[in-house]
C-alpha cells in the first residue's frame, strides 16, 4: 500500500520540482545528480520502446515525452545559470565539454551542431511525419475496425466483455496516436531551444567573462565555449534518445514480439540472403585501394551466421504444403456452405444508413442488444443475434429486416432528419414518410427542426427508434418462426436447472423436441408468451399422457396460462367479451371434425361468411370506443373458431371459457355472434 501511494506522488511532486528547478539555483553536485539521472531515464525509455510488444504497451510515452522535454528544459536553465553566474556547472557539463571539444572550439561546436541536426531533421522529422499520418489512418479506421467488433458481437462470435475491450483497445489507439503526434512537437521544439540556449551562454558567457571577471577575449571564449558546449551535450544526448524511442514507437508495425526477436528473426529468415551478403562483403577485398581485413571480417561472420541458421524440417514443410493443399478453396463444398447459411435475423441497411452503427454517433447496435433483453422477457425467447451490414442493393436511405434471407418489413430512414407524426406538418420542410408499424402518416423532417416539430403538436422519433420499433414488431409477429429446434433445447436445459423433474417427465419419455418445438411455435404465433416454461410443460406432460395431438397439447398448454393470457386483454380490470349465440355454439360443436391438420368446423360457406362479418363488425364497433374485445367459446372450439376468423383476415383474440375463468377481471359483456345470414333456414 505504501509503494502505490510512492508511485502516485512520484509523479506530480516530480512536475513540481522541475519548476522549482527554473526558478531556484541549484548547487553543482545536485545539478550533476540530476544530469545523470536524467540520462538514465532517457536509456531506459530507449531500452523500453524496443522490448515492448506494441505501441500500445507503452501507452504512457506521449506524457512521458513531454515530462522529460519539460525536465530537460529546467536542466537547461539551471546550468545556464551557474555557467553565466559562477563560470562553473558542476563536474558533468565540464567533462563532456572537455572530451568533445579537446583543444578545439570549432571540433566541439560542429559535433554538437552534427548532433542537434541529426535529431532535429533527420529523427525528429520523420517520427512527426509518422506519427502523423498513423494518427490519420487509425482516426480513418475507426469506424470500420468498430463495425467489425460489433458485426462479430451480433454474430455471436465474441461476448460483451470481448466487445467492450476491443473497443476500448480501438479508442486508446486512436488517442495514442493523436498524442503522439502532438507529442513529437515537443521533441522538435526542444531541438530548436537548445540551439537559442547554446548561442545565448556563447554571447552570454563572453560577455560575463570580459565585462564583469575582466578576463581576456581567449581566456573567455575558452572558458565558456567549453561549459557551453558541455551543458549542449548533456542536454542533447538524452534528447536524441528521447527522439529516437519517438521513431521507434511510431513505426512500429503488426509484430507480435519485441523489436530485436522480430529484427532477428526476420533478417534471418532467408539463409540464401546471408549468403550473398556475405559473398559480397569478401568480393570488395579484391578492389584495389580497399583495406581488406574489415571486409575479411564481416564477410566471413554473416556467412557464419548463415551457416548456423536451422534450414526448415523438410517433413515440417511438406506439412504445411499439404495444410495449404488441403485448404478448402473458395468454390469447395466447406466454404460454399459457409457462404450459404442463412442468418435467421438481418438488418440491412443502404450505404448511406451506414452512421446508424458507427458508435461515435449512432446507438443502434446498442438498441439491438436492448431489444434482444426485452424480447426475452416480453416473450420468453431468445431472439437470434441481428446481422446488421450494408446492401449496395438497396435504395438511398432506406432498410429491410430479413427473416432466413427474406425480406420481413422495409422502411425509410433519411439521413439527417426526424420522423415527425401529426396533422399539422404542412409548414415543416421535408418528404413525406410514413411510421411502418402502425402506418401512421408523417414527414421526415431536418433533426435541427426537431424542437420547432414539437412545437407544431407532432409526434418527433429519430431514425434509429423507427427501426428499432420496426425490428421489434417483426420480431412479435414473426416469433414463432425466430424459435428453432436449438432454441428449444436451451430452453428445456435452463428449466432442467431448476426443475428437472418436470423436464424429464415429459421428454423424451412421452414428447420429442420437434413436437414441443410446435406447440411453443403455436403459443408464439397466437401472441402467447412462453416465459412460464415450467406451467407449460406441466400442462403438456399431463394431456400427453392421455394424448400428444398438437391442438389438444396446445389448448393444455393456454389453459395453463389462462389467467396470464386473459390479463394481456383487460384494461382497467375489466375484461371486454363477444359470445357466441348458444344455438350457433351448439351448432358448431356438431359440426367438428377432425384431420390430419387439425380440427375444423364442416360448414357451408354463407355461415362461416356470416360469422367472419359479425364477429369483426363488433371487435371494429368496440375499438372505435377504445376497447380491444376478445371472442369467447368453449375450448374444444377455440382453435377452429381462430382459423376461421384468420382466413378470413380478421385478427380477433379468440379465448376459452377455461382461460377467461380463471382471470381476476370482471367481465363484461358488449355483443353476441349469432351468424345469421338471408336466406337461413
Amino acid at each position: 500500500m505504501k509503494d502505490r501511494n510512492l508511485s502516485k506522488f512520484a509523479v506530480p511532486v516530480g512536475v513540481i520540482g522541475i519548476i522549482v528547478m527554473m526558478v531556484v539555483p541549484l548547487p553543482t553536485f545536485l545539478l550533476d545528480l540530476l544530469i545523470a539521472t536524467n540520462i538514465t531515464i532517457a536509456l531506459l525509455v530507449l531500452l523500453v520502446s524496443m522490448f515492448v510488444q506494441k505501441p500500445l504497451d507503452f501507452s504512457v510515452f506521449p506524457a512521458l515525452l513531454l515530462v522529460m522535454t519539460l525536465f530537460r528544459l529546467a536542466l537547461n536553465i539551471s546550468a545556464t545559470r551557474l555557467v553565466l553566474r559562477d563560470g562553473d556547472a558542476g563536474k558533468v557539463i565540464h567533462a563532456f565539454g572537455d572530451f568533445v571539444v579537446g583543444g578545439s572550439l570549432v571540433i566541439g561546436l560542429v559535433i554538437f551542431l552534427i548532433l542537434i541536426i541529426v535529431q532535429m531533421i533527420v529523427v525528429t522529422k520523420g517520427a512527426e511525419r509518422v506519427a502523423e499520418v498513423g494518427a490519420r489512418f487509425t482516426l480513418d479506421a475507426m469506424p470500420g475496425k468498430q463495425m467489425a467488433i460489433d458485426a462479430d458481437l451480433n454474430a455471436g462470435l465474441i461476448d460483451d466483455s470481448e466487445a467492450k475491450r476491443r473497443r476500448a483497445e480501438v479508442a486508446s489507439e486512436a488517442d495514442f496516436y493523436g498524442a503522439m503526434d502532438g507529442g513529437s512537437k515537443f521533441v522538435k521544439g526542444d531541438a530548436i531551444a537548445a540551439i537559442i540556449i547554446t548561442v545565448i551562454n556563447l554571447v552570454g558567457g563572453f560577455a560575463v567573462g570580459m565585462l564583469q571577471q575582466g578576463l581576456s577575449p581567449a581566456d573567455a571564449m575558452n572558458v565558456y565555449s567549453l561549459l557551453t558546449v558541455g551543458d549542449g551535450l548533456v542536454s542533447q544526448i538524452p534528447a536524441l534518445l528521447l527522439s529516437v524511442s519517438t521513431g521507434l514507437i511510431t513505426t512500429r508495425s503488426a509484430t507480435s514480439g519485441d523489436m530485436g526477436t522480430s529484427v532477428t528473426a526476420q533478417l534471418g529468415q532467408n539463409k540464401l540472403a546471408l549468403r550473398i551478403a556475405g559473398g559480397a562483403a569478401l568480393g570488395l577485398c579484391i578492389i584495389p585501394g580497399l583495406p581488406k581485413v574489415p571486409f575479411l571480417i564481416i564477410g566471413a561472420t554473416v556467412l557464419l551466421i548463415a551457416q548456423r541458421i536451422k534450414e526448415p524440417d523438410p517433413e515440417e514443410a511438406a506439412a504445411a504444403a499439404v495444410a495449404d493443399v488441403e485448404k478448402p478453396s473458395p468454390d469447395s463444398p466447406e466454404q460454399l456452405l459457409g457462404e450459404m447459411r442463412v442468418d435467421p435475423l438481418e438488418l440491412a441497411l443502404s450505404p448511406d444508413l451506414v452512421d446508424l452503427v458507427d458508435t461515435n454517433g449512432g446507438d443502434l447496435l446498442d438498441r439491438v442488444r436492448a431489444l434482444r433483453r426485452k424480447m426475452a422477457l416480453e416473450l420468453g425467447i431468445i431472439m437470434p443475434p441481428v446481422r446488421t451490414r450494408d446492401d449496395l442493393d438497396l435504395p438511398l436511405s432506406s432498410y429491410a429486416i430479413r427473416i432466413s434471407g427474406v425480406d420481413a418489413g422495409t422502411g425509410q430512414a433519411p439521413p439527417g432528419t426526424v420522423l415527425a407524426i401529426g396533422d399539422s406538418l404542412q409548414a415543416l420542410p421535408g418528404r413525406a414518410g410514413v411510421e411502418p408499424v402502425f402506418g401512421l402518416a408523417g414527414k421526415w423532417v431536418p433533426a435541427e427542426l426537431h424542437y420547432q416539430a414539437e412545437l407544431s403538436g407532432a409526434t418527433v422519433v429519430d431514425r434509429a427508434s423507427v427501426i428499432i420499433t420496426h425490428l421489434a414488431e417483426i420480431v412479435r409477429t414473426n416469433a414463432s418462426r425466430l424459435l428453432g429446434r436449438e432454441d428449444v433445447r436451451s430452453l428445456t436445459e435452463m428449466v432442467k436447472r431448476t426443475h428437472p423433474v418436470v423436464v424429464e417427465e415429459l421428454t423424451p419419455t412421452l414428447l420429442s423436441l420437434g413436437q414441443i418445438q410446435r406447440v411453443l411455435q403455436a403459443l408464439l404465433d397466437e401472441g402467447v408468451p412462453i416465459r412460464d416454461l415450467v406451467r407449460i410443460f406441466e400442462s403438456m406432460s399431463l394431456r400427453a399422457k392421455v394424448s400428444a395431438e398438437h391442438d389438444g397439447l396446445v389448448e393444455a398448454a393456454r389453459s395453463a396460462l389462462g389467467p396470464a393470457i386473459a390479463a394481456q386483454y383487460a384494461a382497467g380490470g375489466r375484461l371486454t367479451v363477444i359470445t357466441l349465440d348458444p344455438m350457433l355454439e351448439q351448432g358448431l360443436l356438431e359440426a367438428l371434425r377432425p384431420s390430419e391438420t387439425g380440427a375444423f368446423m364442416a360448414i357451408d360457406g354463407l355461415r362461416a361468411e356470416a360469422i367472419v362479418s359479425e364477429a369483426g363488425r363488433l371487435v371494429e364497433a368496440a375499438e372505435q370506443s377504445g376497447i380491444t374485445p376478445v371472442l369467447a367459446c368453449s375450448p374444444q372450439l377455440r382453435l377452429p373458431l381462430m382459423r376461421l376468423l384468420r382466413a378470413g383476415s380478421r385478427r380477433v383474440q379468440v379465448l376459452s371459457y377455461s382461460e377467461i375463468s380463471g382471470s381476476t377481471a370482471q367481465i363484461e359483456t358488449m355483443g353476441v355472434v349469432n351468424g345469421a345470414y338471408a336466406g337461413a333456414a
